[in-house]
């Protein structure tokens, strides 16, 4: 009952045999592998995008940083939700790679809105006042941190602000894949057609073993990601290992495979909790619960060896009544059994 975060699981098998078989014999390093060439090719056809640059890296830190860094000056700051997750879960990374840019936040429960954007944005009108930060990049995150996914809509509707400021937008794709299944749109629907210029586009939390792709619909950047990523000490030498992880995701379109299954498990489970009377902050919308349910019941899955975070309250000390709130989050390999598990200790 492990449902801590989608990247505590298991690496697929399909993705693993791509990396035993990448494992013999001699490649070039530094993404010059023929692997590689396979990868880029696989993510041009995916996102429709032939002139697409493609680049590989481990984490998804250095994804979103390094590519912000490639659209932002120090100068500058960076438009996102308050909710964010280069606001929330980057270690103040984005700031740190582009040169001590700064992030404006957009007050919000979840999703920004447009008119917040347009608001923010006119506070920094371009080229009028020496003594502030300039407009820069706007950064959606796509799944959010609270799970739910910006429809087609609502991404147009905030690239559209951007655009209006002649600002590039990126887009936060650590959980790209769940929110494409749950919208049912294609890759580049939900990137350059609906006004993303750069996206991170993540694998480690659905099934991989430690690889994101950052994809640039303009290939201006190229060059100038190649040497950010460098300094930045995020260019592996054996990127074979890399490639391997991300052609064996794309392969068959395992990672939408992957993405519903994790999906169809968080659907599950919100539909027992929603039975059992707990309380839903939101609507989960991809594979991702935030639920209030009493301490007692906190106490009898944890002694039963239950992993997820709590987010407020002591456990072990309090009524047993009193609700406390939980993030759960499914993986790929999350199961039916597993999930009956969980909701049969309410």
């Amino acid at each position: 009952m492990f449902f801590a975060s989608d990247n505590s699981g298991p690496v697929h098998p399909q993705i693993m045999k791509r990396v035993m078989d990448a494992n013999t014999g001699y490649a070039m390093p530094y993404g010059n592998d023929a692997i590689m060439d396979e990868v880029r090719d696989a993510i041009r056809t995916t996102f429709e995008a032939p002139e697409a640059a493609v680049y590989l890296v481990a984490t998804g830190t250095a994804a979103n940083s390094l590519a912000l860094a490639c659209y932002t000056q120090p100068f500058q700051t960076i438009f996102c939700a308050q909710h964010s997750h280069i606001e929330e879960d980057e270690c103040n990374a984005p700031e740190f790679y582009t040169g001590g840019a700064k992030l404006t936040l957009i007050p919000t429960d979840d999703k920004m809105h447009p008119d917040d954007l347009a608001a923010a944005i006119a506070r920094r009108p371009a080229n009028s006042n020496v003594h502030m930060a300039q407009a820069g990049p706007v950064s959606i995150t796509q799944v959010t941190e609270f799970g739910a996914v910006h429809t087609l809509e609502e991404l147009r509707a905030l690239t559209a602000v951007a655009k209006a400021a002649n600002l590039p937008v990126h887009l936060d794709g650590a959980r790209f894949a769940n929110a494409l299944v749950a919208l049912g749109c294609s890759a580049a629907e939900m990137t350059w057609k609906s006004g993303v210029d750069v996206v991170s586009f993540g694998g480690t939390k659905n099934g991989c073993m430690g690889v994101e792709a950052v994809i640039f619909f303009d290939p201006k950047k190229a060059w100038e990601f190649e040497l950010r990523r460098k300094r930045g000490a995020h260019l592996a030498s054996k990127h074979r290992y890399l490639s391997a992880q991300m052609a064996g995701y794309l392969q068959d379109d395992l990672w939408k495979d992957m993405a519903r299954s994790a999906n169809a498990a968080c659907a599950r489970l919100a539909k027992g909790l929603i039975a059992a009377r707990a309380e839903m902050k939101t609507t989960p919308e991809a594979n991702m619960i935030f639920a209030r349910f009493p301490r007692s019941v906190h106490q009898k899955l944890h002694a039963d060896g239950a992993k997820y975070y709590v987010l407020d309250g002591d456990v072990a000390n309090g009524p047993a009544d009193e609700n406390l709130g939980a993030r759960l989050v499914c993986d790929w390999s999350m199961t039916d059994v597993l999930v009956d598990q969980f909701l049969s200790h309410f």
